[in-house]
């Protein structure tokens, strides 16, 4: 888009291209199909130049009428080689004279001069006759697809709700608004998880509901036209009923392949950008071992790639989407999945694999707050795995889910700095392995209403990792203790390629030699500056320093004013339990519990550091630790646990609670 003035002549803009077989229609209509090229071929402020070729792909016709819908609010002017028409956003195109004939294999070609306002997106459907002849894009090999694709977004939380629609989980209807502020974000790729199974008939059918199926259909042609792949899957099925299959081999089957048969043709005129994923995370229960749902998982894509190929039309080269056992990255379930795409002979495949990170970082359990080196290697070995396994075998892989898992409670499980590490490093390390990532957001991200993020600085370490590294650093935390006096405080920067261009309070520059000194990657803040920083000292953020680097984003510190956290008595029940606490500026990372024998309770009772929002969690608005009835209930009666909390200055303060029948106490001693 150019919105500069004067004419700044873009070629070729815009040239998308798709065919398509249909049934014979009514009398006249280009029965077998069509096919049209629309390609931008001028484009300056407010006005653009748009040339257009029809193929007819069926019988002759006699007299043709093209119409087509815009999705952003154009208009069509003055035309040569037919007559345009316009209703509102309908837009028909007649051909007479010379050219109102097309013979069977035929082409006429017209344009028009028009006018553009917020945007310019190409039409996503024709209609020659009658006929749908849809302009999807046109087919690229799967390698050169899957980088287009290149970022991605998830849709989640909503047409995979298993409640009755869309909004069940909490996230209103998807609207044109939302789509446009997701394309306006960078993203290129949006997969729209679908779960069917609550919206089907009974068997033998299991006829999907149709206004869900248009509902899904409606989204998708939103999308597309807005110039997005779209990816569609069968997602909570997988563990509602598709999981089941050891035991219930014959009715999973059925159902799963009714659900693509119902698909195919009712996605069939959509274009190649429209690509399916055969299903999310495949799980099986009841099974007689990893063996047996391998074979499982495989006979799943089997049957999910037999039906779409055999569908014909836009399906016999759409781009289809096969996952390994749990979209794993582990070897052992990689290489069955390069062995079954080798084997299916077929250019248009992509592998899918899902990442949250190492585990204990990602959930924020078993001592695992901070990204470091061993939580980094857990993410490089997973890429390079799938790089090594597929990628450079030549079969295009998507990450067709990341993030972190505590985020499905709330992005605060992960602390700010140690979180921005993570998706720069991963956003990176899987831009250099050529794997296309696909953003998890159920709706924590992205606010569906707003349309703003909840967290801009994540967000915008995010998109700075399509394109380049940024400079995180050992911390983003300065922590002095108010009953000391304060000292210089050195921090380790992890440049990653850039290098520091200054430090900045505000937009006021910090005086290197006096406010701070930089040694390699050794940046010391000095006692007097950090002293006129931290003003009166009152408990918490006194100042926030941005760093500044050659390339990528700024990181910040915050100069934070702290002293040891004070705790109370307090009863309760295994159903509700909470006790003040004056964090008195300080953080809470992560608890630690113990029975007096040494044992962990549980739950995760093999580790003694609880997990973050799922058993403990602060309340730092009304001064509250809040334990939670999952680890309260399973508490062994009349014995004592010592909880110990680890803040991130480093502190470390005891509590005591004892659970008798449903009753709680806790103690300071």
């Amino acid at each position: 888009m150019f919105t500069s003035t004067g004419m700044r002549v873009l070629a070729a803009v815009t040239t998308l291209a798709a065919s398509l077989t249909i049934a014979p229609a009514q009398a006249g209509a280009a029965d077998a199909g069509c096919r049209v090229t629309y390609a931008v071929t001028g484009q300056w402020e407010g006005d653009f130049k748009a040339d257009v070729a029809v193929t007819n792909l069926g019988a002759a016709v006699d007299g043709w009428k093209l119409t087509w819908q815009w999705p952003s609010g154009q208009q069509a002017g003055n035309a040569w080689n037919a007559k345009i028409t316009e209703s509102d956003d309908q837009v028909t195109a007649t051909g007479s004279g010379h050219n109102a004939k097309i013979a069977s294999n035929g082409t006429v070609k017209f344009g028009f001069m028009g006018t553009w306002g917020a945007a310019n997106t190409a039409p996503l459907a024709f209609s020659l006759n009658g006929v749908t002849c849809v302009h999807g894009g046109k087919q690229l090999s799967a390698m050169d697809a899957t980088a287009a694709m290149q970022p991605g977004w998830n849709l989640g939380n909503t047409l995979d709700a298993t409640g009755s629609d869309e909004t069940s989980w909490g996230n209103p209807r998807v609207t044109e608004a939302l789509l446009d502020t997701v394309r306006a974000q960078g993203f290129k790729s949006i997969r729209i998880p679908v779960t069917w199974g609550q919206h089907q008939g009974p068997a033998p059918d299991y006829t999907i509901e149709a206004d869900y199926l248009a509902r899904v259909k409606e989204v998708v042609r939103w999308a597309l036209s807005r110039d997005l792949y779209v990816m569609i899957n069968v997602h909570h099925d997988s563990w509602q009923w598709m999981s089941k299959m050891p035991a219930e081999h014959d009715r999973v089957l059925d159902q799963f392949t009714s659900i693509w048969k119902q698909l195919t043709p009712a996605f069939t005129e959509f274009g190649p950008k429209l690509t399916f994923e055969s299903w999310n995370e495949p799980q099986f229960a009841g099974s007689t071992g990893k063996a047996q749902e391998i074979a499982l998982n495989a006979e799943l894509n089997a049957s999910f790639h037999d039906i779409v190929r055999g569908s014909g039309g836009n399906n016999a080269t759409r781009l289809l989407v096969l996952p390994t056992l749990h979209t794993s990255s582990e070897q052992e379930l990689i290489d069955p999945l390069v062995e079954q795409i080798q084997g299916l002979h077929d250019p248009n495949l992509i592998a899918t694999v899902h990442s949250y990170g190492y585990w204990p970082f990602s959930a924020n359990v078993a001592g695992g707050i901070r990204y470091d080196a061993t939580a980094q290697k857990s993410d490089t070995d997973s890429f390079d795995r799938v790089y090594n396994s597929f990628v450079a075998r030549g079969i295009p892989v998507i990450l067709g889910e990341y993030g972190l898992l505590g985020f499905d409670r709330h992005t605060g499980t992960i602390e700010q700095g140690e979180k921005l590490k993570f998706f720069e490093y991963v956003g990176n390390y899987a831009r250099a392995k050529k794997i296309t990532t696909m953003l998890w957001d159920n709706g924590q991200h992205l606010d569906r209403t707003t349309f703003q993020w909840k967290d801009p600085e994540l967000f915008a370490q995010i998109r700075s990792s399509w394109t380049t590294r940024s400079a995180t650093a050992s911390t983003d935390q300065v922590f002095t203790a108010k009953p000391s006096q304060i000292t210089a405080r050195t921090i380790r920067l992890n440049l990653n390629g850039t290098s520091f261009s200054g430090l900045y309070n505000g937009n006021i520059a910090l005086t290197r030699g006096r406010d701070y000194t930089l040694d390699g990657d050794q940046l010391t803040l000095t006692a007097s500056a950090l002293t006129r920083l931290s003003g009166s000292r009152t408990y918490g953020v006194n100042a926030v320093l941005t760093a500044r680097f050659a390339k990528g984003v700024p990181w910040r510190f915050y100069v934070i004013t702290y002293d040891v956290p004070v705790m109370s008595n307090a009863t309760g029940t295994t159903g509700k339990f909470e006790f003040p606490t004056d964090y008195r500026g300080d953080q809470l990372a992560t608890m630690e519990a113990k029975y007096d024998d040494g044992t962990a309770p549980g739950p995760n009772d093999w580790t003694p550091f609880k997990e973050f929002d799922t058993v403990f969690a602060p309340n730092y608005t009304d001064r509250l630790t809040v334990l939670k009835p999952e680890f309260l209930a399973g508490l062994k009666d009349n014995q004592r646990v010592t909880l110990t909390f680890h803040y991130w200055s480093g502190t470390k303060v005891t509590y005591y609670v004892t659970r008798s029948g449903s009753a709680v106490t806790g103690t300071t001693a």
